[in-house]
C-alpha cells in the first residue's frame, strides 16, 4: 500500500495548537489517526509530490481537455448522496469516485468523476479538484465540502449536501409546475384568438358586403384589426421578439437585474410566492452551510450568490459588512421590506442563543409550506381567470362576426 504524507494542523486536549505531518494511505485515515491520538483536525493537506507527479497529472487533464464535465441535477444529487455511503462504509475517497466514475451512465457526469479522480490522485483537495468542474459543482458545494475536509465529518455533510440538494430541487419543481399551466393557458389563449382573427375573420369581409349592410362599430373595429395583423404581421412578431431580447439583455446588467428582481417580488399574484420562495432559499442555504462548519463571513457571502434575487442578495451583503463591524445580523435583515418581523426575530432570537441554524431551519420548513400552500391556491384561482380571458377575446370576435348577421336577418323578418 502506496502511504502519502499528509501536512496537518490540530487542536490539542487542553486547546493548543499541534501542527505536524502524519503518513497514511488517504485522508481520510489520516483525519481518523489524528482522532485516535485525542486530536481535533482543523486543516489537514496533502504534501506535495514530486515534479514528475504533477506533470503526469496535468498530463492527464490535457487529456480530457476536449471533454467538458458537466452533470444534471438528479445526477448531482445522487452522486453526492452515493459518496456520503461509500465514504461512511470505510471506502477510500479516490477508490470512491473511481466507482462512481465507472457506475456513471451519462458521459457527462463520467468525465467529471474521471476529473475529480486525476485531481485527487494528483495530490489535490477534494473541494480544489471541484473548483476544476464550475459548472458542475457551485460555491455553495465546494464550501460545504472544503469544510468536511476541515471537520473530518466528509459522510456526514455530504448526506446533509444531498438532503439540502433535494429539498431545492422539490421547492424548484413546485415553481415549474405552478408556473407551466398558466404560461401554457396563455399562449393557446393568444394562439387561438390570432388564429380566428388571421385565419377566420378575413373570410366574412366579402360576405358583409354582399350584404351592403351597415356593420357595427364592434365589426368593423375587430375587421380592420384583422387587415393590420394580416398586413403587418412580421411587425408584430419582430416587436415580440425585440421585446424578449431587449428584455433579456436588460436582465443581464447589474442595475436591470436588480430592478427586475424587485418587480418580480411585487408583481400582483406571483409576487407573494416569489417572495416566499427566496426567503426558504435564504433560509435552508444559510443553515446548511453553517451546521456544517462555513465561516460566518463564507455563509453570507455564498448565500448571496446563490439567493436567486438581486435584492435579496444585496441585504445579505449588507448585513456582511454589519457583522464584519461587529454588529447582529438581524438588524440590517430587519430593515428590509422583504424580510418580514417573524424571521427577523427569530434570527435574533437564534444569535442571542447560539442556535441560529435551528431556527433556520424552522423558518425554511415554514416557507417550504407556505410555498405549497400558494402554488395550490394560484393553481385554483389562475384557472377561472384565464378561462374568462379566453371567453372574453374569443367571444368579442365570434360577437362582432354574427351581429350583421343578426342584423340582416332582423330586417328580413321586418320585411316579410
Amino acid at each position: 500500500m502506496t502511504l502519502t504524507n499528509f501536512k496537518y494542523a490540530a487542536k490539542g486536549p487542553g486547546g493548543n495548537t499541534v501542527e505536524g505531518t502524519i503518513e497514511a494511505s488517504d485522508r481520510n485515515e489520516a483525519v481518523s489517526e489524528l482522532r485516535r491520538q485525542n486530536l481535533s483536525v482543523m486543516k489537514i493537506s496533502e504534501v506535495s509530490g514530486s515534479k514528475a507527479k504533477k506533470r503526469n497529472r496535468l498530463a492527464a487533464v490535457k487529456v480530457k481537455a476536449g471533454q467538458k464535465p458537466a452533470a444534471k441535477r438528479a445526477e448531482l444529487v445522487m452522486f453526492t448522496r452515493q459518496l456520503s455511503t461509500m465514504v461512511s462504509s470505510g471506502l477510500s475517497l479516490l477508490e470512491s469516485l473511481e466507482v462512481l466514475g465507472e457506475q456513471a451512465e451519462r458521459p457527462g457526469m463520467r468525465v467529471t468523476c474521471e476529473r475529480l479522480v486525476t485531481e485527487v490522485r494528483g495530490g489535490s483537495d477534494l473541494s480544489a479538484a471541484m473548483e476544476t468542474c464550475p459548472k458542475v459543482f457551485d460555491p455553495l458545494y465546494i464550501s460545504m465540502v472544503r469544510a468536511a475536509e476541515v471537520s473530518g465529518q466528509m459522510d456526514i455533510i455530504l448526506e446533509r449536501l444531498a438532503d439540502y440538494q433535494e429539498s431545492a430541487d422539490e421547492l424548484r419543481r413546485e415553481i415549474k409546475s405552478a408556473m407551466t399551466y398558466p404560461v401554457v393557458s396563455m399562449v393557446l389563449v393568444i394562439a387561438i384568438t390570432a388564429f380566428l382573427m388571421i385565419g377566420i375573420v378575413p373570410g366574412f369581409r366579402e360576405v358583409f358586403e354582399s350584404m351592403d349592410a351597415e356593420l357595427p362599430a364592434l365589426t368593423e373595429g375587430i375587421l380592420t384589426i384583422s387587415d393590420k395583423m394580416r398586413e403587418y404581421w412580421y411587425v408584430a412578431v419582430g416587436g415580440m421578439v425585440a421585446f424578449f431580447v431587449g428584455l433579456s439583455l436588460f436582465k443581464k446588467t447589474e442595475k436591470g437585474a436588480l430592478i427586475w428582481d424587485g418587480l418580480t417580488l411585487k408583481v400582483p399574484v406571483f409576487g407573494p410566492l416569489f417572495r416566499k420562495v427566496a426567503l426558504a432559499r435564504f433560509a435552508r442555504t444559510f443553515a446548511t452551510l453553517i451546521r456544517s462548519g462555513v465561516p460566518i463571513m463564507a455563509t453570507l457571502d455564498i448565500v448571496a450568490d446563490t439567493s436567486g434575487n438581486r435584492v435579496i442578495s444585496e441585504v445579505v451583503l449588507k448585513s456582511r459588512e454589519a457583522v464584519r463591524g461587529g454588529n447582529q445580523l438581524c438588524e440590517p435583515l430587519a430593515e428590509s421590506p422583504v424580510f418580514p418581523p417573524m424571521v427577523t426575530r427569530m434570527i435574533s432570537i437564534g444569535e442571542r442563543s447560539g442556535a441560529i441554524e435551528v431556527l433556520l431551519e424552522k423558518i425554511a420548513e415554514f416557507y417550504d409550506s407556505q410555498v405549497r400552500a400558494a402554488v395550490k391556491s394560484l393553481t385554483s384561482m389562475i384557472e377561472p381567470i384565464l378561462i374568462t380571458v379566453m371567453g372574453v377575446m374569443v367571444g368579442t370576435v365570434v360577437l362582432s362576426v354574427f351581429l350583421p348577421i343578426l342584423d340582416v336577418v332582423g330586417k328580413l323578418g321586418n320585411n316579410g
